[in-house]
Formats: C-alpha cells, sequence, structure tokens
C-alpha cells in the first residue's frame, strides 16, 4: 500500500483510498485478516484515531468485515470487489478523458491515442492478459 499521504485531502480519505486500492489490485486477498489499528497507524504514521476512521468507514462499505475475537478482515464477496474494481476503472478512464479533453483531444482522437499507446506499451501482454 502506498503510505506516502498528501495534504490536499482528509488523511482517512486517503488511506481508504490506499485500502481500496489494495483490495482491488489483490495486495490484499479476500478474506485475509488486515493488521491491527494501532500496526496500520504506526504503518501510515497517523494518529490511531484516524486509522480507525478510516476502517470504519471501509466496514460500512462491506469492504472490510469485522469479527469480534479475530479482527478484520477483507470481504469475500467477490461481486463487491468487482464492482470496487469496475468503480475504480471507471474513474481512471473519467481522469484521461477530462485531461485528454484539456490538451484539445476530441473522442476519436482520445480513442485512437489510448490504443496505439496500448499497443506500444512495454506491458501490452499483461494488460490483454488481464482483460481476457
Amino acid at each position: 500500500m502506498d503510505k506516502n499521504l498528501q495534504e490536499n485531502m482528509p488523511i482517512y480519505m486517503q488511506i481508504m483510498n490506499n485500502v481500496r486500492e489494495a483490495i482491488a489490485s489483490g495486495e490484499l486477498a479476500p478474506g485475509e485478516r488486515v493488521a491491527s489499528v494501532r500496526e496500520l497507524a504506526g504503518e501510515f504514521e497517523v494518529n490511531p484515531n484516524t486509522m480507525q476512521r478510516a476502517l470504519n468507514e471501509l466496514e460500512r462499505e462491506g469492504l472490510l468485515v469485522s469479527e469480534r475475537t479475530s479482527g478484520r478482515f477483507v470481504t469475500k464477496d467477490a461481486a463487491l470487489i468487482g464492482e470496487l474494481k469496475r468503480r475504480m476503472a471507471s474513474e481512471a478512464v473519467d481522469k484521461f478523458r477530462r485531461e485528454m479533453a484539456v490538451l484539445g483531444y476530441s473522442e476519436q482522437e482520445m480513442m485512437d491515442f489510448f490504443l496505439k499507446r496500448c499497443e506500444s506499451a512495454p506491458e501490452k501482454q499483461m494488460a490483454y492478459e488481464r482483460i481476457g
């Protein structure tokens, strides 16, 4: 997880985004136990109350599940994780489109640019394998 926090967004929201990304990417696997509030607060160098707030919000979203005596775990709900991935992918595409529009690209030019870039990128094979 990226532990570099920025000043332009509340810390607890950045932590939530980092955990969401770790879940979507598989860095945190379904059913995996999440470190304790104190451990995570130490890793992120934040107040434990801030970490608790972030984790509570992720529980409300259903991405984390608390088991009373065992701690917190990543949800095993594949549909929920799939929806998270789709939402994050949509946000990434929307950001790309906004930034390309600012540069003056038309919708067709954006598509052409994107496809050409995918074909020439060294990690092309990996991307196609993930999609297929």
